[in-house]
């Protein structure tokens, strides 16, 4: 079994946590504290999630809860866009690095 911190999708996650974090700084006060904090706790979840189905037998219900975590965070950022937090550049970018995750956790 790889190290989970070895694995592709880990990786990619991580980096998706890390551009979440980069992005949020730039909210208004009154998107930082609620749906950007939600943002990084459901990237959290999903790096744990990764790390559970790394460590198991059985991953497909860990995994399956990670492909629904991952909706959960393009909503997010997708209401983020909508209420013009973010501009388009920016979520084509977090964008690319959601699918990225998602195609991952899919294949």
């Amino acid at each position: 079994m790889a190290q989970y911190n070895e694995l592709p999708v880990y990786k990619a996650t991580y980096d998706l946590f890390l551009a979440i974090f980069q992005f949020t700084k730039e909210f208004s006060k009154e998107y930082k504290y609620n749906i950007g904090e939600s943002l990084k706790k459901e990237t959290i979840e999903l790096l744990t999630l990764i790390y559970r189905a790394n460590t198991r037998c059985q991953k497909t219900d860990v995994l399956q809860m990670a492909r629904e975590q991952i909706e959960v965070i393009r909503l997010l950022i997708r209401v983020m866009k909508d209420m013009k937090q973010i501009n388009i550049e920016k979520f084509v970018q977090i964008n690319h690095s959601v699918e990225n995750v998602s195609k991952q956790l899919n294949g």
